[in-house]
Order: C-alpha cells, then sequence, then structure tokens
C-alpha cells in the first residue's frame, strides 16, 4: 500500500493526537519532513509525494517515539538554535528559544574576547559565540562527560572546534583565569516543581541539567561566590533564570558586589539576570 504526503499527516496527526501530544499536526508535520528528507515548509506544496515504503517506516518510528513523550530534536537528531543546526541527544537539555535571549546580549555587549560557558550542554552559548565573534577564546565546562562530548560533536559541526577549548569541571572548581564574558544556563528548576513538568521534560532530559534539587538557586550561589575570581575588570556576567526567579537571583549576585539587571525574553518574561564587574 502507498502513502502520499496528505494521507501521512492525516495519519500522523491521528496519532498523536491519540496519545494526547501537543500541537499533533505541527509535530507529525515535522517527523514527516524528517522522514523523507525535505523542508517541513514544502509538505503542503506536495501534497500528493509519494512516501516510499521505506520512508513510511521511518515515519512511523518516529512517530511511535513521539507518541512515548521523546521529544521531537531527540527523535530527528538535532535542533535549529540561532540559524545553525545542533546535535541533541538524551544527554543534554533540548536546547529552548528563550535561550537565543542570552546571545542577544551578549552580541549587543560585546564582543568579548575570553568567553566562558559554565554548565555547557549542548554547547550553543559557546559555539554560537564563537561563530559570530571570529577571534574570541571559549572556554566551555559542564560536569557531565557526555554533554562535552555532544559539544565537541557540536563544535565540529559548527566549524569551531580549533577556539573552542573543552572542560571538565563542577562549575569553577577547576577553571583558572579570568574571563570578559562568563555566561551560563545553569539548572534552576525547583525540586518541587519538577512533578510539573511535561512529560517530554521530565522523562527524557537530563535532571541534572534542569534542577539542583532544593530551590532552585544553588547553581547561582555557588557561581557568585567564586565569580569575583574569575570576572575580568569590566566584565559581564549573563546568566539564565526561571521566569520568577529575577527578584532571588539578583539578590545573590548583589550580595557578592554585583549590580545586578533583569531582562525579559520574547514573551515578556524575565529570563536574564546580567551582572557587570
Amino acid at each position: 500500500m502507498t502513502h502520499d504526503v496528505k494521507t501521512a499527516l492525516i495519519f500522523g496527526t491521528d496519532v498523536l493526537s491519540a496519545a494526547d501530544i501537543p500541537n499533533p499536526g505541527r509535530d507529525a508535520q515535522l517527523l514527516l519532513a524528517h522522514a523523507i528528507n525535505t523542508d517541513a515548509t514544502r509538505l503542503f506544496l506536495e501534497p500528493a509525494r509519494i512516501v516510499s515504503g521505506k520512508n513510511w517506516a521511518k515515519y512511523q518510528q518516529h512517530l511511535n517515539a513521539r507518541a512515548q513523550s521523546q521529544p521531537i530534536s531527540q527523535i530527528i537528531g538535532g535542533r535549529e538554535f540561532w540559524g545553525r543546526w545542533f546535535k541533541v541527544t538524551q544527554d543534554v537539555l533540548d536546547p529552548r528559544p528563550e535561550t537565543e535571549t542570552l546571545i542577544a546580549l551578549a552580541l549587543d555587549a560585546g564582543p568579548f574576547k575570553r568567553i566562558l560557558d559554565l554548565g555547557c550542554g549542548t554547547g550553543i552559548l559557546a559555539i554560537t559565540l564563537a561563530a559570530e565573534w571570529g577571534d574570541c577564546e571559549v572556554t566551555a565546562v559542564d560536569i557531565s562527560v557526555a554533554a562535552l562530548d555532544i559539544t565537541a560533536q557540536n563544535a565540529d559541526l559548527n566549524g569551531v572546534r580549533n577556539r573552542i577549548k573543552i572542560q571538565h569541571s563542577n562549575w569553577f572548581k577547576d577553571i583558572s583565569g579570568r574571563y570578559d564574558l562568563i555566561i551560563s544556563n545553569p539548572p534552576y528548576i525547583a525540586k518541587h516543581e519538577m512533578q510539573n513538568l511535561s512529560r517530554d521534560v521530565k522523562n527524557w532530559e537530563p535532571h541534572l541539567a534542569l534542577t539542583p534539587g532544593g530551590d532552585g538557586l544553588d547553581a547561582y550561589r555557588a557561581i557568585a561566590k567564586n565569580l569575583r575570581q574569575h570576572l575580568a575588570p569590566n566584565g559581564l556576567g549573563i546568566f539564565e533564570i526561571g521566569f520568577q526567579q529575577g527578584a532571588s537571583v539578583s539578590k545573590i549576585f548583589e550580595s557578592v558586589g554585583y549590580e545586578a539587571t533583569i531582562s525579559t525574553d520574547l514573551s515578556d518574561h524575565d529570563r536574564v539576570v546580567t551582572v557587570q564587574s
């Protein structure tokens, strides 16, 4: 039996709807596009295009995985961030669009010569800044060896591996020297909030990258404690926060002598705290 694109999209939407997946039509579109190796926007221009048996089987595998709430980025192997493609696995946090707010703030304030990305995960922050500023030197740090491997692969993929030092460290523990920009998207979800996360996040993403436990603020306390030793004079710190954490995180950095500023994302939620040395 052969299937065309229109039939495949209807089938996929029904499968994902039955599994209570949000936005089933959109997800079916993205998964089908990947299965037949085309751009998702072209599907509606080619409704009669035949989906081969091999590609139909791949599409069904994609749908089955998504029906189990596996994130699309893990299923298709990656996600776009700031116009570049990044590999994504279960070992790293799925990049969020709101994290682009950190890049926008950094680019507005820069360029910076020496950059430190704390808790790099996929490497989206370190790699994007290395690609945008051709003469900067970037150090990407994570406590997860698996995450560091993904950062290295993404640095290769985006042509900046030779300008990124990848280092294993628990925040500043094994870091020396000073940096003009220190940037981080640390785990900030409070322990009691974990149970309310979507199945995509709770069941498929590494909890180490999501929560430090407790009130969700321990990463900021650890960074603030040693920031003075590593942020250069006139340097800038840029840190992603939860949308309700602006005041709490600002107080943590102000308690060690920094001036803190809260910035919002495109949805007008508090998303970033910046500190100036």
